[in-house]
């Protein structure tokens, strides 16, 4: 297991800044996940790490040795790509052996350790195909028994599942992580997918424009969002704009219709200003007092519904409703909504940042 450090790393291509003087810590035999929109950077620094990219500036350091200068062969790294990457004249089995033969493992201790990394991915049935004859998801399995059969000190995946239809995906992130564990490998996972992530990952980087926005496990990230952009990426929410104004030694928020949060004790900062408040889906719900609004849409999605909305303000809101009747609201339906206030994010308006008591930054 490999432990990785990350120091002032920064990538250009043409004069633009990929990765902007970037610190990271990854942990022995971790599942970690960079994770963020198209063109964040998130691929770049992969490839950073695997020796595939050059480097303007910084560190990569493996075990605390800097590595920057070391050539790919060199960085005992096992590799799945989002393309497969498989030879298509080569059958299962031979794929996986691929990489033993370049390292020029015997025979008898190759077939042994094909065989359990094929087994590992439940492919041994299937070891004599070719790729050709083989499902999406089968040719990923390979492709995963393939960078593990090396033993490599690190496994590194780039949006392994991007091109798996959505039940397939779901059955492959749980192989995956399933052969992590046992093989007990720091691994870095490269995907655009938040469920995907928060799936799979001990810890998770969300990144955009080349900065990591916020570190934290699935649950930190989610409950407690460092900034805007981290609680509009993760999941889903509902941003409201409200003025927090000092009342009797008290911050409040005046949410409308006379519906008042005090939110001294949970939030750092102590003056008036402007304030957007993130609001999950499953932190509203309809009761019999609170804020009228009125429902613009409901989308049932079987084990629950997605109810749209609007507030006399304008602004939408969407809410969660799991009833077992096939339609509970229809469009101009009057509903009367609370929020659970132990659930809201505050961001300052201006930036955009957390100003919850014990934000990440």
């Amino acid at each position: 297991m490999t432990a990785i450090a990350l120091r002032s790393l920064r990538k250009e291509y043409g004069g633009q800044i990929a990765i902007a003087d970037l610190d990271l810590d990854i942990r022995e035999g971790e599942f970690f996940t960079l994770l963020g929109p198209s063109g964040c950077g998130k691929t770049t620094l992969l490839r950073m790490i695997a020796g595939f990219n050059s480097i303007e500036a910084g560190t990569i350091s493996f075990d605390g040795v800097v590595i920057n200068d070391k050539p790919s062969a060199a960085r005992n790294i096992g590799m799945v790509f989002q393309n497969y990457a498989l030879f298509p004249q080569m059958t299962a089995a031979k794929n996986v052996a691929f990489g033993l033969q370049t390292r020029n493992i015997g025979k008898g201790e190759s077939a042994r350790r094909v065989e359990a990394a094929l087994h590992s991915v439940h492919m041994d049935h299937l070891k004599d195909r070719l790729p050709g004859a083989l499902s999406g998801g089968q040719q990923q399995r390979v492709a995963l028994a393939r960078a593990l059969v090396i033993s490599p000190a690190l496994l590194l995946m780039d949006e392994p599942l991007s091109n798996l239809d959505a039940k397939l995906r779901v059955e492959m992130r749980d192989t995956i992580r399933q052969a992590q564990r046992e093989a007990g490998i720091t691994t870095v996972y490269v995907t655009h997918d938040q469920e995907e992530a928060m799936a799979v990952s001990d810890r998770i980087a969300v990144m955009n424009l080349g900065l990591v926005q916020q570190v934290g496990t699935p649950a930190e990230i989610y409950r407690n969002p460092a900034n805007r952009f981290v609680a509009e990426f993760i999941g889903k929410t509902n941003l409201l704009e409200r003025d927090a104004l000092q009342r009797d030694g008290r911050l409040v928020v005046e949410l409308g219709e006379g519906v008042t949060l005090d939110i001294t004790e949970v939030v750092g900062k102590t003056t008036d200003g402007t304030m957007q408040i993130s609001v999950r889906p499953e932190a509203v719900r309809a009761a019999d007092s609170g804020i009228q609004a009125e429902v613009v849409d409901e989308t049932f999605l079987g084990s629950h519904s997605q109810v749209r909305a609007r507030l006399s303000s304008g602004e939408t809101i969407e809410f969660l409703e799991f009833s077992h009747r096939a339609s509970l609201w229809q469009r101009g339906d009057k509903v009367t909504l609370q929020l659970d206030t132990s659930m809201l994010t505050f961001f300052d308006a201006e930036d955009g940042v957390s100003v919850m008591r014990g934000a990440s930054k």
